[in-house]
């Protein structure tokens, strides 16, 4: 299938959701996984069939499944146009664009001042969980605890006080920056300006939706747009603001 996961990714995946393998006799031909997100909401993905064994049924059962472990919850995930009418048969609807976009970035990237954009502290975790709240209307923590472990942790400052976080780490065929929270795009792009001091001549991934604006930014300095994926959810998702995701951790965890 040519999916970038490395064996650390997947180990990642399961320490922060649960899944699901479909195998005929001892050959795996499919995987899937889900990721709660306390008792109201959860996302999906890591939906996977191998070639030989796509045409037969086998993604829908795989989704049946997840849909049967997630129960009520209201549900989020971003899908390709192939996987669009399973998910609109399940009630899914559509909600937003992703932009995943990579490469080698382009030119130097200052660091912003340390009064601005610092190292994320272990006293932090609580203004970050409260940050990913107001972006995601979702309990993160587990997740958030997991990535903080196992990235690298930026915080944002206004005036003394924390605004947005972003974290970077080791993922597929180099290093993925996000999650990015922050209220604007320029702060956006300060904290994914912050990562990019520490990756120079690295292979850099970002996921952004459509309405974060950072796409056109991202072209310009070197990591091209290379694929969409379509955001959907079947229920009703919270409010969320004034904080917002600007990156993706993931297009399964989001």
């Amino acid at each position: 299938m040519s999916w970038p996961y490395r064996l650390e990714d997947w180990a990642f995946a399961m320490k922060a959701g649960r899944g699901f393998v479909m195998a005929r006799g001892d050959e795996v031909i499919g995987t899937a996984a889900w990721f709660p997100n306390g008792d109201a909401y959860a996302t999906v993905g890591m939906i996977i069939v191998s070639g030989k064994a796509q045409g037969h049924g086998f993604g829908a059962r795989l989704v049946d499944a997840l849909l049967d472990a997630a129960g009520a919850r209201t549900i989020l995930l971003n899908s390709t146009t192939e996987g669009r009418p399973l998910y609109e048969r399940r009630s899914f609807q559509p909600v937003g664009i992703i932009h995943q976009h990579q490469g080698i970035p382009k030119g130097r990237h200052e660091a912003p001042p340390a009064d601005i954009v610092r190292a994320m502290q272990p006293s932090d975790f609580e203004t970050i969980i409260r940050l990913d709240r107001q972006a995601t209307g979702f309990e993160r923590r587990p997740l958030l605890r997991l990535l903080v472990e196992t990235g690298a942790a930026q915080v944002l400052l206004h005036d003394g006080e924390i605004v947005g976080y972003a974290i970077t780490r080791l993922f597929g065929r180099g290093y993925v920056v996000g999650p990015v929270v922050a209220e604007t795009v320029s702060e956006a792009r300060l904290l994914i300006e912050a990562a990019l001091t520490r990756l120079e001549g690295c292979f850099v991934r970002i996921d952004t939706a459509a309405t974060a604006e950072l796409s056109p930014w991202l072209a310009e300095i070197g990591l091209s747009p290379v694929s969409d994926a379509l955001t959907m959810v079947r229920g009703t998702l919270p409010p969320t603001g004034p904080a917002r995701v600007f990156a993706l951790s993931n297009q399964s965890f989001n």
